[in-house]
């Protein structure tokens, strides 16, 4: 029976001497998940020294990916950053705002979006990526892109990160291309694609079929030569899943540091935030967003990709001091 392990994180300073420490979190038990039995929980002195080596180390502090959308029909922010000036001032816009990391993107992948063109989404994102660093934005750049030919270009304008929601199973060329470039990655999980999505998403089991469809792929990525520290791992919050998929994969969202790699979480907006939080304008979710967020970074989380930077920052600046601090 092969056993899924899942950290119970907890935070604050009156940790016990047996936990393991895990960035702003620790945790001195695990919930053991399995398809045939039920849930147990177990000490730390119980796994193995495999088992627990399976956990990366936590990160110092939560790290914010900017939302940098330069599609005409983006769900929450289409068409409003569509053009070269624009872009590139709300890219460095969300830098001063608390960003770590800005994500470009010329594709929308919302569900029901047609696929866009290689050539144009290169145009779209690559003069964008060359702008921001001419214009001595200091962020990380991630290019969020399915397509082997725009990474390319944008690694070439001056990305850092290859961001592939289709968790590089649209194009067979961009992970080996990313091997070859030495860019680190970011493998999402994707029921479907963008056009079906959200049709009828089955699990068996919403939890453990993320977390084994990750794993083959961050397997895959290691064996074509990227390092496993040079991933990080995304559920895909709202890519083929229902809102009660999603709220499973929130509820044990720390289940997935055993894949060894960081873990990002890419709520902000999304229509599950808009149905519990009674705000059907995608703009008017960012309290829900944040509040997604918070939870997720109480698990142990270690970037959140947002739309709304400066909320975001603010909120995980006072629950940094408020409850995790020593």
């Amino acid at each position: 029976m092969r056993r899924y392990l899942r950290p119970l994180m907890q935070v604050g300073p009156a940790r016990p001497e047996e936990a393991v420490g895990f960035g702003w979190c620790w945790f001195s038990h695990v919930e053991v998940l399995s398809r045939d039995a039920a849930a147990e929980v177990i000490p730390v002195a119980a796994l193995s020294a495999a088992e627990r080596a399976r956990f990366c180390a936590g990160a110092e502090r939560p790290q914010i990916m900017g939302i940098l959308n330069t599609t005409p029909d983006s769900f929450s922010d289409g068409g409003l950053h569509s053009d070269l000036d624009s872009a590139i001032a709300h890219g460095m816009a969300l830098e001063r705002a608390g960003a770590d990391i800005i994500d470009v993107g010329g594709e929308s992948t919302r569900p029901g979006a047609e696929t866009v063109a290689e050539e144009d989404e290169i145009m779209r994102t690559a003069p964008v990526i060359a702008g921001l660093k001419a214009n001595g934005l200091t962020a990380l750049i991630s290019v969020d892109t399915r397509k082997a030919v725009v990474a390319d270009a944008a690694l070439e304008a001056g990305a850092d990160i290859v961001n592939d929601v289709s968790g590089f199973t649209y194009d067979a060329a961009l992970a080996p291309l990313c091997a070859r470039r030495g860019a680190p990655v970011c493998v999402m999980h994707a029921q479907g694609e963008p056009q079906t999505m959200q049709a009828d998403p089955q699990y068996d089991d919403v939890l453990l079929d993320v977390y084994d469809a990750l794993a083959q792929r961050i397997e895959m990525l290691v064996d074509l030569g990227i390092p496993r520290d040079q991933i990080t791992a995304d559920p895909g919050i709202g890519f083929g899943k229902t809102q009660s998929h999603n709220l499973r994969l929130l509820n044990r969202l720390s289940l997935f540091h055993g894949l060894g790699v960081p873990v990002l979480l890419g709520a902000s907006r999304k229509r599950f935030i808009g149905a519990i939080g009674n705000a059907p304008a995608a703009q008017d979710r960012a309290p829900g967003s944040v509040a997604v967020a918070l939870a997720a970074i109480a698990q142990g989380v270690q970037i959140i990709r947002a739309h709304d930077v400066a909320d975001h920052a603010q909120a995980i600046a006072l629950w940094r001091a408020a409850v995790a601090h020593p």
